[in-house]
């Protein structure tokens, strides 16, 4: 498929979405087609950063470039 037909917005990765929590809710609300809410928030023990456990049933993380990623833990 042409990336000519991939509307605005499409292509955006997690990484590539703002580091704070508004950002977040909102790229996946767009991925998933209505609203996420975050559940619970944990220190990750390995990395001693705060992981947002949401309704998606997803852990997310800012890692040390300060981009969003999926803690599976």
């Amino acid at each position: 498929m042409s990336s000519a037909f991939i509307k605005e917005g499409e292509s955006e990765q997690l990484r590539d979405i703002a580091p704070n929590m508004a950002s977040l809710l909102q790229h996946l609300a767009r991925e998933y087609g209505g609203p996420v809410r975050e559940l619970q928030t944990r220190t990750h023990p390995k990395h001693q950063k705060e992981v947002h456990e949401m309704s998606d049933g997803l852990g997310y993380m800012l890692n040390e470039q300060n981009q969003w990623q999926v803690i599976l833990d």
